[in-house]
């Protein structure tokens, strides 16, 4: 293992990279540009191996976060039974608002928007309806990133955290 000053992740771990989501550090390494030489994580999105990124390890202008625990999974998903985050009528506010939220990377809170979106979704779904473009396309993006993290650590399938939440949430419609 090597180690750099600042580093808070290992080759190998699996990390939240913004919005790209699920990704492997497979390298850590000391690149120059301009003269400069920093230390750089060479990150690959799990699901796109064509992909590289280089990101600098003391770059903190892009949320890189840690995969949670099992127990910090548990009670996430457990979350699910409750009310979401509070619904903003005006869609550019919640919108702007939500994504501030996802932006900070607390996944408590990302599951809170979740929630409500999902929630807002089946009550469009029910009545014949659908949500609106951006609400859709945050509830996808969160969703899947969020899904995928809550698979991995409890060991399970995307599928598996879909149909779970969907029970939760239809439960207490």
């Amino acid at each position: 293992m090597v180690e750099w000053e600042n580093q808070k992740f290992n080759i190998e771990d699996l990390i939240i990279y913004s919005s790209l989501g699920i990704c492997r550090i497979i390298d850590i390494c000391e690149q120059t540009y301009n003269g400069i030489t920093k230390n750089f994580y060479v990150i690959q999105p799990v699901e796109d191996k064509n992909l590289t990124i280089h990101n600098p390890v003391d770059n903190d202008k892009v949320v890189m976060l840690g995969m949670i625990n099992r127990d910090d999974a548990l009670k996430i998903l457990d979350s699910f039974k409750e009310k979401g985050f509070r619904w903003i009528e005006k869609g550019h506010d919640r919108t702007k608002e939500y994504t501030e939220i996802v932006k900070t990377g607390n996944r408590k809170e990302i599951s809170r928007i979740v929630n409500t979106l999902m929630r807002k979704k089946f009550e469009a779904d029910w009545n014949g309806r659908k949500i609106g473009d951006l609400d859709r396309r945050l509830l996808n993006s969160t969703q899947n990133i969020l899904f995928k993290e809550l698979a991995i650590s409890l060991n399970t399938s995307f599928e598996a955290i879909f149909e779970t939440t969907t029970r939760y949430i239809q439960v207490k419609q």
